[in-house]
């Protein structure tokens, strides 16, 4: 019988994947131009006879290799393909010298597609086991290693990742070395670099692998992996080529156009409003609502002439982040009386922002009559709320049975939610207005009384605490009632307690005793509420009882442990304060009380549309048109009438499950608090002074404390809280809003006067310092701190140990 044979393939010839990845990867380059050491491929290299022209092949390779060596390299059918990499699942021998090296090479290598670890691997794989092996001449380098056109690890296709080692790339490859680290942007700027102290590369010789890599990656049309190595000559030698295999979708995909390069973009204030990352459905519903309303003030105010529904102008939606355009904002400091760009920068940021260039002035008459029609308009807004408490009781949760009369009841319903979230900024303006006037003419008085502005701003926060009836604080007042109603009966305080979290509020929700009628009201008042509640995916409070139960639990257990606290209520200072500040300070706190209750009915708009976009989701996976009812929340309002209909959809669910993949992702980026242009992800420095030990806010609520910190940068963090520990967190919603019963202050790194954290703490008496522009990349769980809320300061005093790696037997 005879024996099976294989075949030796020259590069040239490769033009498909039959004979693995590798090899296709290294003909590509090749043919492409890219300098490529030169190279064969043995065919079916484990079948048992090798080609008889092998050994002249070899020899004239040898004859003219650099180094006189080859390296023998695995490119097993379907390695380094679309679908899996293999990486490291084969074997590679380097530096073979002479004919019988590179057999007994060939047979080492021909047997690895039996070897353990790769067996395991290739099931899942879809690897076919034909092994086949490319000979390569061996590059004589002084530095090699690996780039990759996106980040690996962070999934952003705007980086370019380089690893770097002195000598052969190998020691990089089998982790026997570490290697340099650079990270360039496209736009050639290097933004991350980790090196040695005699660095493998010079930052030419970084930028012309990058260059390399960006143009393979445009030929190829996807994100590469590339192996290389530079010469002793300076000549960059391409080894290998395949593409990135795990990465998520684009995290830039579905990108809203920038206003404008120059324009000031930032998270602050919408990052109160809409913390962290958001799938596309948000954006595209609770983004656009927002963007309708404020662009709806603009038109009010006579700076735009109409609505522009198919253009981002006050907001920006990037990386599955929103931001507000600062800059479109300073129409109103430049059409109006008494607003200056200081005011308005204040308002947002929490700081005077240098970036944002004012727009011309209009004339006088023209900001008379700006001020006249925006002051009409907000002040207005109680009629507007009226109207829309009238539309509210009209308007029912979507229901329809089949997905396209679903869609056209949710449609409906955007109307709504443009109104609500119209009525809300309107009402947040008149706030925001009051808050800062007050908070300048205080600070002016205390100037000139030879007091500091920090004690002024101090001031400022304590006469606007002590609204009646502010939303949030209601909220939390009855969620209190009912954890005091547990604690007071014994029985059922441990019950709930030794229960599991979601099993203790559904038990409470189906009991007909007076404690359980307090927690229904309590449901049927504020169940809409939640963290991150403008989300159409998060679920609210009345949808989430195992996160609503975890909160309980842990004021549950506050409770019993400190008995029942008295909070100290809030007085307004009055002494020395002429009649003009106290009716601003009335003004403040009612704007803050109108803000609060415009955003509670805004929310239940967003919360029953939630509800119908999810039983949207179950429509469509029931009839097949999705693989998941969750999938409905990755794709934007504008496609899901294709879902309704009846025409193939396989692209767009595939592309929505890239942008699933890719949020976990989008909600570990961190941004700059203002961005020129489009917003880049950064790696944010420690705030200003910090190196001292004295972190630098904005005071919001007085008082002084010192605790120990607990550092939540989610509110699943904000679980593991302790009484009387310092809540030290990015930035804080309705949804944290519990935990304050348990803080004995709060310190966050964005945010101003008038956010919710610092209109809930001054209701609470709680030292609040806000805008600090990074405690929590500062301080760690464990510190202990002096929180002064009367200067907006946070003393280091103790640090807390770092925790030892955990140790193996």
């Amino acid at each position: 019988m005879q024996q099976p044979r294989s075949e030796l393939v020259e590069l040239s010839d490769v033009i498909d994947a039959r004979y693995g990845g590798k090899a296709l990867g290294l003909a590509e380059l090749a043919a492409a131009g890219f300098p490529v050491p030169a190279a064969f491929v043995i065919a079916n290299a484990a079948a048992g006879v090798l080609p008889v022209e092998l050994e002249a092949r070899y020899a004239r390779m040898a004859a003219s290799a650099e180094t006189g060596a080859v390296a023998v390299r695995s490119s097993a059918a379907g390695e380094d393909g679309l679908e899996s990499s293999f990486a490291g699942q084969y074997e590679t021998v380097l530096g073979v010298h002479g004919y019988d090296e590179l057999l007994a090479a060939i047979r080492h290598c021909a047997a690895g597609a039996s070897a353990e670890r790769a067996a395991a691997y290739r099931p899942g794989a879809g690897i076919s086991g034909a092994m086949h092996l490319v000979v390569q001449e061996m590059v004589d380098a002084r530095a090699a290693g690996v780039v990759f056109t996106a980040d690996p690890a962070g999934g952003r296709r705007d980086l370019c990742v380089v690893d770097a080692v002195p000598g052969l790339g190998e020691s990089l490859v089998d982790g026997s070395a570490s290697s340099d680290h650079y990270e360039v942007d496209r736009a050639g700027q290097i933004m991350d670099r980790r090196i040695a102290s005699s660095p493998a590369l010079t930052d030419d010789e970084v930028m012309a692998v990058v260059a390399g890599a960006r143009a393979a990656e445009a030929r190829w049309g996807m994100p590469l992996d590339l192996e290389w190595a530079i010469d002793r000559t300076g000549e960059i030698r391409w080894l290998q080529a395949r593409p990135i295999t795990t990465l998520p979708g684009d995290l830039n995909e579905m990108d809203s156009t920038v206003a404008g390069e120059d324009h000031v973009y930032t998270r602050c204030n919408i990052g109160e409003m809409m913390p962290g990352a958001f799938c596309p459905l948000t954006a595209s519903v609770s983004g656009q609502a927002i963007e309708y309303a404020m662009q709806m003030v603009q038109v009010a105010g006579g700076f735009q002439d109409s609505y522009h529904e198919d253009r981002w102008l006050q907001l920006g939606y990037f990386s599955g982040h929103l931001f507000l355009n600062m800059t479109e904002g300073t129409a109103l400091s430049s059409g109006i009386l008494g607003n200056s760009l200081e005011q308005y920068s204040l308002s947002i940021a929490g700081r005077v922002v240098d970036e944002l260039v004012p727009k011309p002035p209009k004339p006088l008459a023209r900001r008379l009559v700006n001020t006249v029609r925006l002051t009409t308009f907000a002040l207005s807004a109680g009629r507007a709320i009226r109207r829309l408490d009238r539309e509210l009781a009209r308007f029912e949760a979507p229901s329809a049975a089949e997905p396209a009369a679903l869609l056209a009841e949710l449609d409906a319903g955007i109307e709504l939610y443009n109104e609500a979230t119209l009525t809300h900024v309107r009402s947040s303006s008149r706030s925001a207005v009051a808050a800062n006037v007050l908070e300048q003419t205080v600070m002016r008085e205390a100037i000139r009384a030879g007091r500091s502005e920090d004690e002024g701003r101090s001031r400022a926060a304590a006469m606007m605490a002590g609204a009646a009836d502010v939303e949030s604080a209601v909220m939390l007042e009855h969620l209190d009632d009912v954890v005091g109603r547990l604690a007071g009966d014994p029985a059922a305080a441990e019950a709930f307690l030794e229960r599991d979290a979601a099993e203790a509020v559904t038990g409470l929700t189906g009991g007909t005793g007076p404690i359980s009628r307090t927690f229904n009201e309590f449901l049927r008042r504020h169940g809409h509420r939640g963290y991150r509640e403008l989300c159409m995916r998060d679920r609210s409070w009345r949808d989430d009882p195992d996160g609503l139960g975890t909160i309980m639990q842990a004021m549950l257990r506050a409770r019993l442990s400190a008995g029942d606290t008295v909070r100290p209520t809030p007085a307004s200072p009055q002494k020395g304060v002429s009649r003009t500040v106290r009716m601003m300070a009335r003004l403040a706190r009612a704007g803050a009380r109108g803000r609060e209750a415009t955003k509670s009915r805004m929310v239940q708009v967003a919360y029953l549309l939630s509800r119908g976009y999810g039983l949207l989701g179950e429509r469509l996976a029931a009839t097949g048109r999705l693989p998941d009812a969750d999938l409905v929340f990755f794709f934007a309002r504008s496609e899901l009438p294709a879902l309704a209909g009846t025409g193939d959809v396989q692209d767009l669910v595939d592309r929505a499950s890239g942008r699933r993949a890719a949020l976990p992702f989008q909600a570990r980026l961190e941004f700059p608090d203002v961005s020129v242009g489009k917003p880049v992800p950064a790696r944010l420095e420690p705030p200003e002074g910090s190196e001292d030990g004295v972190i630098v806010g904005r005071p919001a609520c007085s008082g002084v404390v010192e605790g120990i910190v607990r550092v939540a940068t989610t509110v699943a963090q904000a679980r593991e809280l302790h009484p009387g520990e310092v809540l030290v967190a990015p930035v804080t919603d309705v949804g944290w809003t519990p935990y304050f019963t348990l803080i004995a202050a709060l310190v966050t790194d964005i945010g101003s006067s008038v956010s919710h954290g610092a209109v809930v703490a001054r209701e609470y008496g709680l030292p609040c310092v806000v805008n600090t522009q990074g405690a929590t990349r500062v301080l760690r769980t464990g510190d202990r701190v002096r929180v002064d809320g009367d200067r907006g300061t946070v003393t280091l005093l103790d640090r807390a140990p770092v925790p030892s790696p955990p140790t193996t037997a």
